[in-house]
């Protein structure tokens, strides 16, 4: 497979798609969604980690929000990884992860996620090349195990905005008060180093490939959301999932 390129890869849906054909395709999505979500909470032998990474202003929160709104929120857990505290900082980069993976039953999303420890901490050299490549074995390593030891289905997504929409919703948080909250100028000075992000990004493409990326566009809500649905359904309906039968002493 050839390695991807994201300067080539559009940010907005294709023109042949509409927004009125995709809100019809996302009722059935959601029902479905819904009730394969339903009986993985009961049957307790499958569970799901959707891993979301993207640029600042790609819309995660956004993607949370809309996807599982109609999901029943026991059967969901949302976990964020932001800077490491000193108790992370004392154990391996994996540790603090590997505790909010999800349990039997559940779908857990990742808001960021490990991969945080071969971006963020290589764009800004705070880790060395052999580092790096030593992280990426750990990490298809960490995948692997969840997907072999816990039945968990790993479904992972890159939001992809283009640099010029990242501006404009950067600016927006700015400019609006039910933005404010979101503001951080420290997401400004990230952006310097957009190029080298990019390339990190590319290089987790290639090298922590065993479980595909899904690279979603984000210039339209109406068509990131249904992507990501669309795939975390997919991956749902490849599991042998049953209501379990009655149990009674009656």
């Amino acid at each position: 497979m050839s390695k991807i390129k994201l300067a080539e890869v559009s940010s907005m849906p294709p023109t042949n798609i509409t927004k009125d054909q995709i809100k019809l395709e996302m009722v059935s999505l959601r029902e479905k969604l819904n009730s394969l979500q339903r009986i993985m909470y009961a049957q307790q032998k499958h569970n799901v980690l959707l891993v979301l990474q993207g640029m600042d202003a790609s819309g995660k929160d956004g993607t949370v929000r809309n996807v599982f709104k109609g999901v029943s929120p026991i059967g969901i857990e949302v976990r964020s990884f932001k800077k490491p505290t000193d108790e992370e900082f004392a154990h391996d980069f994996l540790w603090r992860v590997h505790q909010k993976a999800p349990q039997k039953g559940m779908i857990t999303v990742f808001n960021r996620s490990h991969y945080e420890d071969v971006l963020i901490q290589r764009v800004h050299n705070w880790i060395d090349e052999k580092r790096v490549h030593q992280r990426f074995k750990h990490i298809n390593a960490f995948e692997s195990l969840l997907q072999e030891e816990n039945n968990t289905v790993i479904v992972k997504v890159f939001l992809h905005v283009s640099k010029e929409d990242q501006l404009i919703r950067l600016n927006e948080r700015r400019e609006m008060e039910h933005k404010f909250w979101k503001h951080n100028d420290n997401d400004f000075k990230e952006r310097e180093h957009w190029d080298s992000y990019m390339a990190a990004y590319e290089d987790c493409f290639e090298h922590c490939n065993t479980i595909p990326w899904h690279i979603v566009p984000t210039g339209k809500n109406w068509y990131k959301e249904y992507l990501v649905t669309k795939h975390v359904v997919e991956a749902l309906s490849k599991l042998d999932l049953k209501y379990p039968p009655l149990v009674s002493d009656m």
